[in-house]
């Protein structure tokens, strides 16, 4: 199965993460198969650096979240987008016929 998960960099004490797809047999800190961006804990309001557009094109491929990075996700508005990609046009189709 693959996953969206985070691994670890920086020093000890100094966490920094880099959000990856990985293989779910793979150690945290192994070999992934693409970087989509970066969360880092430290700052005042946390911050996050997601690239959108691939991390949507995963999740719709099925590519599961961890919990830690759904949040994530969602703060950065991508499980909104997919949402909306997903049962956005069933919805228009359904107020257009009433």
């Amino acid at each position: 199965m693959v996953r969206i998960r985070l691994t670890r960099l920086g020093k000890r004490n100094m966490p920094f993460y880099r959000i990856v797809v990985v293989d779910s047999r793979k150690k945290r800190d192994g070999a992934y198969i693409e970087s989509l961006g970066y969360y880092n804990p430290l700052r005042a309001p946390a911050d996050i650096k997601v690239n959108v557009e691939r991390a949507v094109e995963w999740i719709l491929k099925g590519a599961q979240p961890s919990d830690t990075v759904r949040d994530i996700l969602s703060r950065a508005g991508v499980l909104k987008k997919v949402h909306e990609i997903k049962y956005g046009k069933r919805e228009a189709t359904n107020e257009t016929s009433s």
